[in-house]
C-alpha cells in the first residue's frame, strides 16, 4: 500500500482504553516521522502524537500523560495507546508519515500520506 492504514478503533466507555496501529507504507527506518492526528466531529484536525526515527515523541497538551505513541519496526507499525479516555477524545484518528519537524518542535505533516482514519467514539 501507498498509504498508512489504521485501524484499532471503536466504542469505549469513558475511563477505557483503546490501542490504534498505524502499518506504515515503507520500513519505518526509511520514514522521517509518524504521526498521529484526530478530527472530532464538526471541528478540525489536529495533531496528537508523533514519534521520530530517532525515537524522540511529541505530545498534544490535551493527550499528555494518557496516551502512549510508540513503534514496533519489525512490523513497520506505530502505536497509539489510549487510556483513561474521555467523551472529548471521540474522533476519526488519523496516521501521518513523513512529516517533518519545524521551529520548536512542531510536527508538520506530509500531505501526501494520510491514512483512510480510524473511527474512536468515547461514551460518557
Amino acid at each position: 500500500h501507498v498509504q498508512p492504514v489504521e485501524s484499532g478503533g471503536g466504542l469505549v466507555q469513558a475511563g477505557g482504553s483503546l490501542r490504534l496501529s498505524c502499518e506504515a507504507s515503507r520500513t519505518l527506518s526509511s520514514i522521517n516521522a509518524v504521526a498521529w492526528y484526530r478530527q472530532p466531529p464538526g471541528k478540525e484536525r489536529e495533531f496528537v502524537a508523533s514519534i521520530a526515527r530517532g525515537g524522540t515523541t511529541t505530545y498534544a497538551d490535551s493527550v499528555k500523560g494518557r496516551f502512549t505513541i510508540s513503534r514496533d519496526k519489525e512490523l513497520n507499525t506505530v502505536y497509539l495507546q489510549m487510556n483513561s479516555l474521555k467523551a472529548e477524545d471521540t474522533a476519526v484518528y488519523y496516521c501521518n508519515e513523513g512529516g517533518t519537524y519545524v521551529s520548536g518542535g512542531r510536527y508538520l505533516p506530509n500531505r501526501r500520506s494520510w491514512g483512510q482514519g480510524t473511527q474512536v467514539t468515547v461514551s460518557s
